[in-house]
């Protein structure tokens, strides 16, 4: 029985499973060259070091949140709460970093501890409530989103908390070989997260949660707790997201992460992973965050409104799941 949870969720290394993720990642990844091509040719400002590095720097909130994200969706869930989730472990963050008699050290330690105590809760909560009584997560994360804006707001006082600790704001501006230290940080994120997916049983079993549930069950796997398991990742990435966004801005805003949900939804469903589940990678997720990122930047650079960016990245997004229900026809079987 197990063997089957296995199959279903598509094992890492099995001939179905490498051709399904070629015919994937390399289209995405086609899309991405193409992006980068066009941009290039229309503007002459697009590949240069310093617009490379914006780029990075840029996309790495969105791809920490959407790498905890592909978890949930994997599993044929969605989680509708991570932008306030950010905002209100960056007050956590801030409230933290800001205690007097700390120095340093020890309040940027207590900081990055709190906000991913924060996102990590929250992130238990949506599972335990969702699965518990098996309702959508859609309703469940709906809720907690006005409920963490609501907590983030009365613990701020509804005011942007400042002055961090010179180090702390260093980090978020440091490179290192020209590459931006927080890039790096999702960077490595992403890696572990892939690492988690394709190689151990835990990926598998969150694979096969999201091909069928029924299935995991009889083989003797926790239904409930792998659910939990997932939205407590995504959570914790909230967390995570939190911090560098503090290091990028310097502050921890109350209004923090409003609209980051639909970018990291829409990082994933552009990378490749069905929103009905069972099907997608962290590396088509990667990939995701890049197109959005180039696109946005590209379309700044081409002197387009904030309006008509909009428009074009909710076109994009509608593209991707048209071609994501072809392609599921396509590999099927």
């Amino acid at each position: 029985m197990t063997a089957a949870v296995t199959d279903t969720a598509g094992k890492p290394g099995s001939k179905g499973f490498s051709i399904r993720a070629i015919m994937r990642e390399a289209g995405i990844g086609l899309a991405l060259i193409g992006l980068i091509i066009v941009f290039s040719l229309a503007s002459e400002h697009f590949l240069t070091a310093n617009n490379i590095t914006n780029i990075l720097t840029q996309i790495t909130i969105n791809l920490i949140l959407a790498v905890g994200m592909t978890f949930v969706i994997l599993i044929g869930g969605i989680d509708l709460s991570v932008g306030s989730v950010l905002a209100l472990a960056a007050v956590v963050a801030g409230k933290a970093i800001s205690m007097p008699g700390l120095g340093p050290a020890e309040a940027i330690a207590l900081a990055v501890l709190a906000a991913m105590v924060a996102g990590t809760l929250c992130g238990i909560l949506n599972g335990v409530v969702s699965a518990w009584w098996g309702l959508p997560s859609f309703i469940i994360t709906l809720g907690m989103l006005n409920i963490a804006r609501g907590a983030a707001l009365q613990i701020s006082d509804a005011r942007t908390i400042y002055s961090f600790p010179v180090e702390f704001n260093n980090f978020g501006s440091l490179t290192v070989w020209g590459l931006p230290v927080v890039f790096l940080v999702a960077l490595g994120l992403a890696l572990v997260a892939w690492l988690v997916l394709s190689r151990t049983v835990f990926g598998r079993l969150i694979y096969g949660l999201g091909n069928s549930e029924e299935a995991v069950r009889l083989a003797g796997h926790s239904v409930f707790w792998l659910k939990v398991a997932a939205f407590t990742i995504c959570g914790f990435t909230a967390g995570i997201a939190a911090i560098i966004y503090m290091a990028r801005l310097n502050i921890a805003s109350p209004i923090a992460g409003s609209g980051f949900e639909l970018n990291a939804i829409a990082a994933v469903i552009i990378g490749g992973t069905s929103l009905s589940g069972g099907r997608g990678s962290v590396l088509g997720t990667l990939l995701g965050a890049f197109i959005i990122g180039v696109l946005a930047n590209g379309l700044i650079l081409l002197g387009l409104s904030d309006f008509m960016r909009q428009m074009i990245t909710g076109v994009v997004i509608i593209v991707a799941v048209i071609l994501d229900h072809y392609r599921a026809k396509l590999t099927k079987g």
